[in-house]
């Protein structure tokens, strides 16, 4: 009798957060709120991206980033934070690496600076509540451009 696990799975595809190369997406995760960091995280590894960081301002989401660079993928970056906002920090993160990939992560309401910030070079926005399918199209689309 053969195995279910001897035979390979015609609809098994390959984790979103894989590269064709097999190895992962590096992600770093800039939010005051844990539990948005999280629930992101949780998203992400779910689906083999290796989460490398995470922030909980701008201003320590921008020493991380120079810390990691540039082994740093994509950035998911809140825009309302204490120290330095979001919308201060991508300008920030640009000047340093014209090359980031930054997703905005906004509370809905905010279209102005979600506006403003895919003006200034972010390549995307996530409205929270997080919907996991929603992140992930976003987020997959960014990447794969």
């Amino acid at each position: 009798m053969i195995a279910k696990s001897d035979m390979p799975a015609m609809n098994e595809k390959k984790p979103e957060g894989v590269k064709p190369d097999g190895s992962p997406y590096r992600v770093l995760i800039i939010d005051d709120s844990m539990f948005i960091a999280k629930q992101l995280g949780q998203i992400l590894t779910s689906e083999g991206f290796d989460v490398v960081g995470t922030a909980a301002d701008g201003i320590q989401g921008i020493e991380k980033y120079k810390e990691l660079y540039p082994n740093v993928d994509l950035v998911t970056m809140d825009i309302t934070m204490p120290q330095m906002d979001g919308v201060t920090a991508l300008e920030k993160l640009l000047e340093f690496d014209k090359n980031a990939t930054v997703i905005m992560i906004s509370a809905l309401g905010k279209e102005d600076v979600v506006k403003k910030s895919l003006l200034l070079g972010a390549k995307s926005y996530i409205i929270k509540p997080l919907d996991r399918k929603k992140v992930l199209e976003r987020i997959v689309a960014v990447l794969h451009h």
